[in-house]
Order: structure tokens, then C-alpha cells, then sequence
């Protein structure tokens, strides 16, 4: 891997194809984040995503298929609830754990017996897998976490995989660019444990019923991608606060030592205030243009050399509960001095 040799950038799902089928990695553009793509069929470019990430090996992956109908592919005994999830959101951004088919590789696994699958709702991604699959004889699939250096913000943008995995590809590997991603969150994750629909990871299709796995963490045997404390963490300090302790917070970082004259950044629905000195990076209107301008106010931050990343929370929507997981989960994996008044 070298960082003088730049990453191609793609425009043509047909060209992007032609490098997954022979085994590169693709900066895959979906409706939540953009992925690192391979071949899910071919296990040397799985493997890659894993050195190219400095993801954990035992960290499974998310197979993303073409369509529905190559469901019974990839799973068995597939519980009716999570099935009619899957009838009723997909192509869209909910990943469903089901057990696996005995051929899935422990290499997409972590080593489990389940396999984590969705359809994205992203168009250009489902034609990429369609021409891959035509290409290589198979039904098509990807594996696809997020194209960043693991615990890192995930990337919204064809600019951020270029940037962010600078160094990282080797020639043959290329990002394709359909513009930003539209939710800006990574999927929501739920699986069928103990007569139950569990929520592993919140996202922007919401479940009524289910129930959430943050505290205390899922059954043994089942992991999934980010349920780790940490992370989607920035280098700034990552402080989250709602509107009504934002004047005190403000307050406690002038008197903070370590954060005392250097440079905050805020994020905040439109509306509340900046504090004086502050760099306000976005005023969104509802939870929903909050979540998509969430991990590119966090790069911002850090392009501009914040020492704070403030994130006032929406009050309200849907989307609210997946936006306070991953600042939350940043919050706990950010660097810098000790938060001098983080509420969450």
C-alpha cells in the first residue's frame, strides 16, 4: 500500500463491477454510508477489506445483496418476523441477523453461525451487485463496512473514502461516486432472539416493539457491526448536550483548562444559538437532515482543528434514538482532554 498512488474515481456502475469482479475493493455508495466493497464469493478480497479497514478479524460483516429473492441463499430457517421486516423494508437500511447457510465463510461470520444481510436502498448499488454477479456467474453479493479506518466518522462522500483510506488501496481498487449518501447513518440492525425482535444497532427504519440491546449487550453468539462502545469517534472531543444545558456547557468550557480558548465547533438544530467564538457547522431542521449532515460536521471539525466537536441533540423524530447512539458511541471513542461536562 502506498499513499502516492491515488484512488481512481468511478462514475459507471459497469466499471465499478469490472473492478469488484477482479477482486478489488470499490468505495460503494449506498443510501446510509459509503461502504468498502468486495466480492463477497471471493475470500482474498474479503480479507483485504479487513487489512485495508484495520477492522478486527472476528468482526462480522454485512452481505448486501441484489434483491429479496437471494435471501435463502445466504440464510436458513429464517424466523417469519425478521422475514416480513425484510418483505417490508427492503431495498432499504435495515440489516436482519439470521442463521447462516453452512457454505457462508467464518470470514464474513466473525466465526458465528448467523450472517448479517441487506438489500440497499441505494439504486447504483444494487445495479453494481446485479453486473457483478453477471460477471462472475453468481447471484451477486458484497460485503460493504463502512469505507474508513475502523473506529474512525464513516464516510458520506466519495471524498472522504479518497481521503480517509489515502494509503490504504492498492492499484486496481477505485471509489465510485453517485454523490452524498441521503440518510448519512449506517443501517438499522435487528435480529430474532429469544422469542423477540432485538434492535442491535439503531438506524432510520424504526421497529415498533422491539426492543434494544445497548444495555447489557445481545446473547452470546451474537455481535454485529457497531455495537462497540466506542466508536464513529473524530479526534476532537466529542461533547453531547441537549438545547436546555448548552449555555451552561458553554460556560464550563471557557473555564475549562484544557479546552479554554481553543476552537469549539457546534452542531445544533436550527434555531439555538451559537456561543460566542464557536463555529457553528450546520443548523438542521429535523432529524432527518441532522443525520445526514452528522459525519460531515464531524470531518469538518477536524479539518478545522477543533479541540470540541459539540452536537446539540434534535429534540424529537424518528431518527433520533440512532443520531444520540453514534454520538454517544463517538463521545466514548474520541481523543483529547477530559470532557469537561458531557450530558447525554
Amino acid at each position: 500500500m502506498t499513499a502516492a498512488t491515488p484512488i481512481p474515481t468511478l462514475t459507471s456502475a459497469g466499471d465499478a463491477a469490472e473492478v469488484l469482479a477482479a477482486g478489488g475493493l470499490l468505495g460503494l455508495p449506498t443510501e446510509t454510508v459509503y461502504g468498502l466493497a468486495a466480492d463477497a464469493h471471493n475470500l482474498a478480497a474479503v480479507r483485504r477489506v479487513f487489512q485495508a479497514k484495520g477492522r478486527p478479524i472476528d468482526h462480522p460483516l454485512i452481505v448486501h445483496l441484489g434483491g429479496a429473492e437471494d435471501l435463502d441463499e445466504w440464510a436458513r430457517d429464517v424466523p417469519a418476523p425478521l422475514r416480513e421486516l425484510a418483505t417490508a423494508n427492503w431495498p432499504g437500511p435495515l440489516t436482519i441477523v439470521v442463521p447462516k447457510q453452512e457454505w457462508v465463510p467464518p470470514e464474513i461470520t466473525g466465526g458465528l453461525d448467523n450472517v448479517a444481510i441487506r438489500v440497499p436502498g441505494q439504486d447504483v448499488a444494487r445495479e453494481v451487485i446485479t453486473r457483478l454477479g453477471r460477471l462472475t456467474g453468481t447471484s451477486g453479493a458484497l460485503v460493504a463496512p463502512s469505507a474508513n479506518l475502523f473506529g474512525q466518522v464513516s464516510p458520506t462522500t466519495a471524498e472522504h473514502v479518497r481521503v480517509g483510506l489515502a494509503g490504504r488501496l492498492l492499484p486496481g481498487d477505485a471509489v465510485l461516486d453517485a454523490g452524498p449518501a441521503r440518510v448519512g447513518l449506517e443501517s438499522t440492525i435487528v435480529a430474532w432472539i429469544d422469542g423477540r425482535l432485538r434492535i442491535l444497532r439503531p438506524g432510520a427504519v424504526t421497529i415498533d416493539g422491539a426492543t434494544s440491546s445497548r444495555s447489557g449487550g445481545p446473547p452470546p453468539g451474537i455481535r454485529a457491526p457497531g455495537m462497540l462502545a466506542a466508536h464513529y469517534a473524530p479526534s476532537a472531543r466529542v461533547i453531547v448536550v441537549d438545547d436546555a444545558g448548552l449555555g451552561d456547557l458553554a460556560s464550563r468550557i471557557g473555564q475549562s483548562a484544557p479546552l479554554a480558548g481553543r476552537s469549539v465547533a457546534l452542531l445544533a438544530p436550527a434555531g439555538i444559538a451559537t456561543p460566542a467564538g464557536w463555529r457553528r457547522l450546520g443548523s438542521p431542521v429535523d432529524d432527518a437532515a441532522y443525520a445526514e449532515m452528522l459525519y460531515a460536521s464531524m470531518r469538518a471539525a477536524d479539518d478545522a482543528g477543533a479541540a470540541a466537536f459539540v452536537a446539540v441533540l434534535p429534540q424529537s423524530g424518528p431518527l433520533r434514538a440512532a443520531i444520540a447512539d453514534r454520538l454517544s458511541r463517538a463521545a466514548a471513542g474520541s481523543a483529547g482532554s477530559p470532557d469537561p461536562g458531557r450530558q447525554r
